[in-house]
């Protein structure tokens, strides 16, 4: 199959990965209403068609928190990336680094803070959970500073997991011991090209950070399990304080849908906010990151730089969020997807056609520049 759009992606990911994979990626909270708005809200966006315009030169760059980048478009931090294919999370940082685009790494990346640093050596952003054990954390903090991280993303909107369905019935969630070991080992048995080139070669399977924490208990159950008592539900605003004793970098909160949460959050001392409902994974029939959007950027688009994310499949939904006053999108399932079907390449292709499907939308918008892009390309 020729993958032309991250929608073939999807299906190449669904024909290699094992089911239990596949599902923990596609799937979202629930009954998965708020993951059908973010793209549902998406495409319902019209874009105002202009002719006539000289649009020989036009120019995607975009500068992020003191640094210039080719695109207006980061990696999300994806959790077991590293399972989609061999050491993901370094192959997609590679990826990231030859366009010239942040990738974000997850506190529950199964490729570690340093492995990452030394594999892809240009620095990249860091997602943090606020979690009950706060000597873990500030470790952690220390070993992104090690790394050189140039910006941490502090995820907002966990204060516990969501109720995701489809990973139960997948086996990837509460079906501990040597069942549920069995069922997702048969599944693997399934897809014989990942069973060999992730699940044999792709080891050591564990979460590199979160590792030293677990100890010898690794598996997959282990890990849901102390994300379910260390995720930490007493957090307030106050607790921001902490974060930014340890970290003096750029500090992006991750998960704001409220255009009240999202003053607090400059009130706070965030230098950026990630307008996103974690991809439908959390709230289900909460608002999509498209409708909240304006509100949020009306609010506190001129004191705090806005990135969003959900349901972006392509450069022109780049386009509608920056319409909608983003600066910059967060690519979430769209790398992930590429990373399962053809890895690094994977990734780098779906790069090559977000700019492509930018530029396209520009020239036929009349827009020749990230700053052209406002609600006056919109067509109500």
């Amino acid at each position: 199959m020729i993958a032309a759009s991250i929608s073939d992606y999807r299906a190449l990911a669904r024909r290699r990965l094992p089911k239990f994979l596949f599902e923990y990626v596609d799937g979202g909270s629930f009954d998965e209403v708020t993951l059908r708005r973010n793209r549902e809200d998406l495409q319902r966006i019209a874009l105002r068609q202009r002719v006539l315009n000289d649009v020989s030169q036009i120019d995607v760059s975009q500068t992020l928190f003191g640094q210039k980048w080719s695109l207006p478009v980061a990696l999300a931090p994806i959790g077991l990336a590293g399972m989609m294919a061999r050491r993901g999370e370094i192959q997609a940082a590679r990826a990231a680094e030859a366009r010239a685009v942040p990738f974000t790494l997850s506190t529950v990346s199964v490729c570690s803070l340093g492995e990452v640093r030394a594999q892809a050596p240009r620095p990249f952003w860091f997602q943090l959970y606020m979690i009950r054990d706060r000597a873990f954390m500030r470790d952690l903090l220390q070993k992104a500073r090690e790394a050189e991280c140039s910006a941490l993303v502090f995820t907002v909107d966990m204060p516990v997991p969501g109720s995701r369905y489809r990973d139960y019935r997948s086996g990837l969630a509460g079906a501990s011991g040597v069942a549920g070991a069995t069922r997702r080992f048969m599944q693997a048995a399934r897809r014989p090209a990942w069973a060999w080139d992730v699940g044999l070669l792709g080891a050591p399977h564990k979460l590199g950070n979160v590792a030293p924490v677990l100890g010898s208990k690794s598996g997959l159950e282990d890990f849901f399990r102390w994300m379910r008592q260390n995720f930490d539900p007493s957090v307030t605003w106050r607790d921001l304080d902490w974060v930014r004793q340890e970290w003096s970098g750029p500090l992006v909160l991750k998960g704001v849908l409220d255009a009240d949460d999202a003053r607090s959050a400059v009130s706070a001392g965030a230098d950026g906010i990630v307008v996103s409902n974690h991809g439908g994974r959390q709230l289900d029939g909460a608002i999509s990151s498209a409708a909240a959007l304006p509100r949020i950027a009306e609010a506190v688009g001129d004191r705090t730089t806005i990135l969003a994310d959900g349901g972006v499949h392509s450069g022109l939904d780049v386009v509608r969020l920056m319409a909608l006053g983003a600066s910059g999108v967060l690519l979430g399932r769209a790398w992930v997807y590429a990373l399962a079907a053809r890895g690094q390449g994977g990734v780098a292709h779906v790069l090559e056609l977000i700019e492509a499907e930018m530029r396209v939308a520009m020239a036929l918008t009349g827009t020749r520049t990230l700053a052209d892009i406002s609600e006056d390309i919109l067509d109500d």
